[in-house]
């Protein structure tokens, strides 16, 4: 069996997040979510054992009680599996960064939660998504917001340089997961936390399933195990790791929130 290139499986993820964001910038949120469920992820003919976009374990439907900060087009727009900022503790004054960021949803809530001494920073690279998250942020009028263009692989932000560090179902997509983890450490400062929600895919996956490049640009074929994502962010110097599912989405994985921590910088060598 060959393997996908990395390079096809972001181009395959952008066109299909781009044509998604093309969709949610027009009002048709209904037809982006669904560009997502035929990518293989969910809905019909998705093969999603209880996790089809429409009933509640994907999108907007998340985010009971925890949108406030964040028009409602933005979290419309959503595609996500998870809320990150219901288990992040944001503080007054941090600086948060989401990877793979979106329609800006989770930028603008943590935005507010982090307030005017606070700033969040959206990562993505599809140029229709920085546009619908932009747009977004003016909607909401708020200025502690910043919406860069980049690769979660390949972060454009210094060392050392954030608190937290959040994303929604985004981790999965890339074709080098532990790069990004390790980037993820990178940017954080020493103590700072990581707190995803993503796909955790059950240990039997079948080899059909994984080796689907359709899939890649959903969100299941790409997923780690439990014991992969435990071992990739510990590889990557994180302490403290805690992964904890919350909701099936196919019918060989689950939605989950992973946290973790970066060892402050006097325990960081004895960690790894």
């Amino acid at each position: 069996m060959t393997s996908t290139p990395a390079s096809a499986i972001r181009e395959a993820v952008r066109e299909r997040y781009a044509e998604a964001a093309t969709e949610a910038a027009r009002g048709a949120f209904d037809d982006a979510r669904q560009i997502e469920a035929e990518a293989g992820c969910c809905g019909p003919g998705g093969g999603c054992g209880g996790g089809a976009i429409g009933d509640g374990s994907f999108g907007a439907a998340l985010y009971s009680g925890e949108a406030d900060g964040a028009p409602t087009a933005a979290v419309d727009a959503s595609l996500g599996c998870g809320v990150p900022t219901a288990v992040a503790d944001l503080h007054e004054g941090e600086t948060v960064l989401d990877l793979g960021s979106g329609g800006g949803t989770d930028v603008l809530i943590s935005a507010r939660r982090v307030g005017p001494t606070g700033r969040a920073i959206g990562l993505d690279m599809t140029d229709e998504m920085l546009d619908v998250a932009r747009r977004n942020s003016a909607e909401a009028g708020v200025d502690n917001v910043e919406f860069v263009k980049g690769y979660i692989e390949e972060m454009p932000l210094d060392d050392e340089s954030v608190d937290v560090v959040i994303s929604n179902c985004v981790i999965n997509l890339s074709a080098d997961k532990p790069r990004v983890l390790r980037e993820a450490a990178r940017v954080l400062r020493p103590g700072g936390r990581f707190a995803v929600s993503d796909i955790v895919a059950d240990e039997n996956m079948d080899p059909a399933t994984r080796a689907d490049k359709q899939q890649w640009t959903g969100c299941i074929a790409g997923a780690l195990t439990r014991a992969e994502f435990e071992g990739a962010l510990d590889d990557a110097g994180f302490t403290e790791i805690e992964i904890r599912e919350t909701h099936r989405v196919h019918e060989q994985a689950t939605s989950a929130i992973i946290r973790a921590r970066r060892p402050d910088r006097g325990r960081r060598s004895a960690a790894r």
